[in-house]
């Protein structure tokens, strides 16, 4: 064949793209598993945050098991039963195109803490985070939040411990409905379900009280129930 034709050319592009994609499919589905244990882990640390464990050292897997004691499904009774499936890290998807709502049941220092996965938008993309009770479903034990690219020094104070130890101690229901909420900087009238905003992020705020009180509103049959 002439190396020098349009067809040789042709043809020899056309190989090198074949072999690149195979190349490019063969280490992606080499890796797949790996990027999803990653994956895996690092919504484990997270859930582990909210539970006040940051900084691991350790096997994050053997800590985690340390604390999370079982990962329950609600049922519609507002009852728990255990999830027999794969571990989720979409909890957003796990609740809109599977129906699954999850509930941590874990251990700290002997006293039994109730966790719940969140999500939501904030100013610039997606935010989420979990919500950790005590064993009275209502008195917030731990919080742990993030974002997908809030402004950094505004919204993305949202991911820091500051913002976060705001909650602890501060009660999630009033009259049978969720009352923990983030209100405008300043303007806390409520301490006991209230908490102070992000100064000059206030879309952000908006987006985590928007996204507590829509995700913990779909557990409020299990967290009345005494």
């Amino acid at each position: 064949m002439n190396t020098n034709s349009n067809t040789y050319t042709f043809v020899y592009a056309s190989v090198m793209v074949i072999i690149v994609a195979f190349l490019l499919a063969f280490v992606s589905s080499s890796l797949r598993s790996k990027q999803q244990k990653n994956v895996e882990l690092d919504t484990k640390k997270q859930i582990l945050a909210a539970l006040g464990v940051r900084n691991i050292q350790e096997d994050p897997e053997k800590v985690y098991n340390q604390y999370v004691k079982a990962d329950m499904l609600l049922q519609q009774d507002g009852t728990l039963k255990e999830n027999d499936g794969a571990f989720a890290t979409g909890y957003e998807k796990e609740v809109k195109e599977y129906h699954r709502l999850h509930v941590f049941v874990c251990q700290v220092d002997g006293a039994t803490k109730y966790l719940f996965p969140v999500y939501g938008v904030g100013l610039w993309g997606a935010i989420w985070g979990y919500v950790a009770l005590d064993e009275d479903k209502d008195t917030v034990f731990g919080t742990y939040f993030s974002h997908a690219g809030e402004t950094p020094g505004l919204g993305a104070e949202i991911a820091t411990e500051h913002f976060q130890d705001e909650f602890p101690g501060r009660k999630a229901m009033l009259n049978g409905t969720v009352a923990l909420s983030v209100v405008k900087h300043g303007k806390v009238e409520d301490a006991a379900h209230q908490v102070d905003g992000i100064s000059g992020g206030t879309i952000t705020s908006e987006g985590v009280n928007q996204m507590l009180h829509d995700c913990l509103s779909n557990y409020t049959k299990f967290l009345t129930t005494k």
